[in-house]
């Protein structure tokens, strides 16, 4: 298997992730691939190395040295993650409203996986924050919970206030924040590029990720990295016996042209992405798939990096659309 970091993020400060509607009122709890590409691009740019990451990350048609997931929230020891499509819910319980929970920690899903059933008495839903709990240790208390302030811009000529606004945020509770994988094309590529992006994190820990950064948020703590392969730094997932082969995305995904996927089989949903580039523009929009979807293809997907500059910019905005998927046994599971 090729190389992996797992990282972890702790939040100090409420993070705004935006949601696809781009409305204010709103926030979403996973930061997707592509905004998270897009964070580390500006990173790269600060120690001058803007150039040869997109190189290695954003040439047409070739394999990209990195592959990045979503960040997905965690709690303690436990990592959440959008649950393979067509897998969840389980069957529906008079205790446990299963179809109620958008994020399922990784061990619930192996079990899943595994052809078991979850136990009604030792689960939960938090209604705030949509994840599953275990019913014991945890209070009933998720790994965050959405927040909402107000701002207002000050006129200094007139000394008025003017445009004053509410946007939503998500605080993250103590012992918990953001997760996420990068796997890398080969060792050589590791050893290259895993130094880089660790500077690169410890430098978005201290100016933030997301929006509203110039209010403070989106700050974290130092990072935490663990080296290895996926098997390794993921909980145990069983491995696919038989059937058909599907892949269960931890990511968006963009499909390239060489991709085989069988679009009509597999679990699959599509999200619109569409944010706005440096200058303020809005980016062209796209429609992707979107995490937790369940693929079906003779090998694992590729997907391909777009570019989405506004009309009139000279030079391209890339929006990342490469899998990183994991195989899971769909024959079994479904």
């Amino acid at each position: 298997m090729n190389p992996a970091l797992l990282i972890r993020l702790r939040p100090i400060t409420p993070w705004r992730i935006g949601p696809g509607s781009g409305s204010r009122s709103q926030a979403g709890a996973i930061l997707h691939s592509d905004t998270w590409y897009s964070a580390i691009s500006q990173a790269m740019a600060q120690f001058q190395l803007l150039e040869e990451w997109l190189n290695a990350t954003a040439r047409p048609h070739a394999e990209p040295a990195v592959r990045l997931s979503s960040l997905f929230p965690f709690q303690r020891g436990m990592s959440y993650v959008p649950p393979p499509a067509g897998v969840w819910p389980p069957p529906p319980s008079p205790r446990v409203r299963w179809k109620g929970a958008r994020l399922v920690p990784l061990g619930a899903i192996g079990t899943l996986l595994r052809g078991e059933t979850l136990d009604e008495e030792r689960w939960m839903v938090d209604g705030h924050s949509g994840c599953l709990l275990p019913s014991a240790g945890y209070g009933g208390v998720g790994p965050f919970r959405y927040l909402r302030r107000r701002f207002a811009a000050v006129d200094r000529v007139s000394e008025g206030v003017a445009d004053p606004y509410e946007a939503t945020g998500v605080q993250f509770a103590p012992g918990c924040g953001l997760w996420g994988l990068m796997t890398f094309a080969n060792p050589t590529a590791y050893a290259v590029w895993a130094p880089r992006l660790e500077a690169a994190l410890r430098w978005l820990a201290d100016s933030g990720v997301g929006g509203l950064r110039s209010r403070g948020f989106g700050r974290s703590r130092q990072p935490e990295f663990q080296a290895g392969t996926l098997e390794q730094l993921l909980e145990p997932l069983p491995a696919p016996r038989s059937g058909r082969p599907a892949w269960w995305l931890l990511s968006l995904f963009s499909p390239d042209e060489d991709d085989q996927v069988d679009w009509s089989a597999g679990s699959y949903s599509l999200v619109t992405r569409t944010g706005r580039a440096l200058n303020g523009e809005m980016k062209t929009g796209a429609r992707l798939v979107e995490e937790g979807s369940v693929l079906v293809a003779p090998a694992a997907p590729r997907g391909a990096i777009r570019d989405a500059r506004p009309p009139g910019l000279a030079h391209p905005v890339y929006r990342s659309g490469y899998a990183l998927a994991l195989p899971i046994d769909w024959g079994t599971a479904a």
